[in-house]
């Protein structure tokens, strides 16, 4: 992961007819806030990125009240290693 910083209110792209939307952050602090932004306007769900692991997830879920569904990829262990790579655990 590049260590530059994203703008999370204009790194998001809309799929399938604009039902999702992806949003780039740059730690957990800034996905609290985008989770909160998300539960006002509505949203149904969250799903994050393997890499918020379950305590970030619980994060999310305390911060949208445990209104919202909220998810996290996984990955296989045998990629351990490659993941801490990819994510500068």
């Amino acid at each position: 992961m590049s260590d530059r910083k994203v703008d999370s209110k204009k790194e998001r792209a809309s799929i399938c007819s604009g039902q999702f939307t992806i949003c780039s952050v740059n730690d957990i602090d800034d996905a609290i806030s985008v989770a909160k932004e998300a539960k006002e306007s509505g949203i149904f769900a969250i799903e994050l990125c393997g890499a918020f692991k379950e305590e970030g997830c619980k994060k999310i879920i305390d911060a949208t009240d445990g209104e919202i569904p909220v998810g996290y990829v996984t990955h296989l262990k045998d990629q351990d290693e490659l993941y801490k790579k990819a994510f500068k655990e």
